[in-house]
């Protein structure tokens, strides 16, 4: 790890007409500065991130996830524009990789291209073929860079060149110190740009990239391409690994989701962030968000929800889980179990519910092995049924049952015979 690297995340973001920061609006589940600042943690150890507009905010969610990266106030009021981002950098090395926090696709992998080059400065670049709102990248006849045009300041003849600037430099820090102080505000924006810095400069490389990978995300919509490519990328990759996906364009994985062995997604799942599944079948539109999955099927339309742990299990349709340990367990349909744990061969039937909550806490159920709960029972915790207990259909459990018991409390059925016609006058 020779490089620096600066992200800077200081733009007001004013196109995605949001009051959240542009940075902190998420790909696949993460703010796409995190992902930026994840991959150039790959690259680096000395990693600083540069905010001006609701910098406390950034800083705040970013120390979440990284806690031994520098953060950089600009002096927006003096030194406003890209130039002036880095100007408070004071890099640990002697090359510093400028990036743009709004570039959620980038990974470590090209960012370390840029090292192949030896130059006082290194940029990217790529050919588009509507180039409205990028800046141009000038070069003569040997593709050397000249200057890079932004395009308010673009001439009509430079509005028409094709090769634009990606908005990712490598520049060599002795050269950062003696030409920074050079930069002028004498443009349309009265800012600082770190473009002019090219011109500056006696060595400007280019390398052409993907445009898709370099993408900026400046807009809501440009925010939905971007997740639309990350979600290609994630997919992908576990489908290579030998993730079984049916439909994969309507199936929805989040970042750090981890999954093992023999795996099958079904169309119109979600896995959310904290999700590990390991030899797992998740059927049709089911949810499954910070939770291990082991062993096990789920769904169609299940939602297990945040710090479950389900292993050798089946959980069917229209089942919630939630803050539940399950080993071993069938729970087939219409059911809410949560701060439960249900032990081995343990039978869970259609509408039973774990009555969690009283308006203040959360208390727990515990279920043994080899439980047979019947169909419309109500588990009003806390409450322990230990092993080999049977709990007869409609039942309402408000106290501890003991090993091999039959907890029933159904109110005695009354018949009135002949009330129908009765209540409805007269008789069919």
């Amino acid at each position: 790890m020779s490089i620096s690297v600066a992200i800077m995340a200081a733009g007001l973001g004013t196109r995605m007409k949001s009051t959240i920061p542009k940075v902190l609006h998420t790909i696949s589940g993460f703010e796409m500065l995190y992902h930026i600042i994840k991959e150039a943690k790959c690259v680096s150890d000395d990693v600083h991130v540069i905010i001006y507009h609701q910098a406390e905010l950034i800083k705040e969610k970013m120390s979440d996830y990284f806690n031994d990266i520098h953060f950089v106030i600009q002096d927006h009021q003096n030194f406003p524009g890209t130039g002036g981002a880095i100007m408070g950098v004071n890099p640990k090395y002697d090359q510093l990789l400028v990036l743009n926090g709004d570039m959620p696709l980038l990974q470590a992998s090209d960012m370390q291209n840029f090292t192949h080059f030896n130059a006082e400065v290194v940029m990217s670049a790529f050919t588009c073929q509507e180039p409205f709102g990028y800046g141009r990248v000038i070069m003569d006849h040997n593709n050397n860079v000249q200057k890079i045009v932004e395009e308010k300041d673009a001439t009509e003849l430079e509005k028409e060149v094709k090769t634009v600037n990606a908005g990712v430099y490598l520049f060599q820090t002795s050269f950062l110190k003696a030409h920074l102080s050079k930069l002028t505000n004498q443009n349309i924006q009265n800012e600082y740009y770190i473009t002019d810095l090219i011109s500056l400069a006696n060595d400007v490389k280019a390398i052409l990239v993907d445009e898709h990978t370099f993408m900026g995300v400046n807009s809501k919509y440009h925010l939905s391409i971007a997740e639309t490519l990350m979600q290609e990328r994630i997919k992908r990759a576990f489908m290579e690994q030998g993730v079984v996906m049916r439909l994969p364009q309507t199936i929805y994985v989040e970042a750090d989701v981890a999954i093992e062995g023999e795996c099958v997604l079904e169309n119109g799942v979600s896995l959310l962030k904290g999700t590990k599944l390991v030899n797992a079948h998740i059927k049709t539109n089911s949810v499954i968000e910070k939770s291990t999955i082991i062993n096990s099927s789920i769904g169609p339309m299940a939602r297990i929800r945040p710090d479950s742990v389900i292993e050798n299990s089946h959980i069917g349709n229209f089942v919630e889980i939630k803050k539940s340990t399950l080993k071993g367990v069938k729970a087939g349909h219409l059911s809410y179990l949560g701060d439960s744990e249900i032990d081995e061969g343990t039978n869970i039937g259609c509408g039973t519910i774990t009555c969690n909550y009283d308006g203040k806490t959360k208390y727990k159920t515990i279920i043994g092995k080899n439980v047979f709960v019947g169909s419309d029972t109500q588990l009003v915790a806390p409450v322990c049924i230990s092993d080999d207990v049977i709990i007869a259909s409609g039942t309402t459990v408000t106290k501890d049952i003991p090993k091999g018991s039959l907890a029933i409390n159904r109110a005695p059925l009354k018949i009135v015979e002949n009330f129908f016609y009765k209540f409805f006058g007269s008789q069919k």
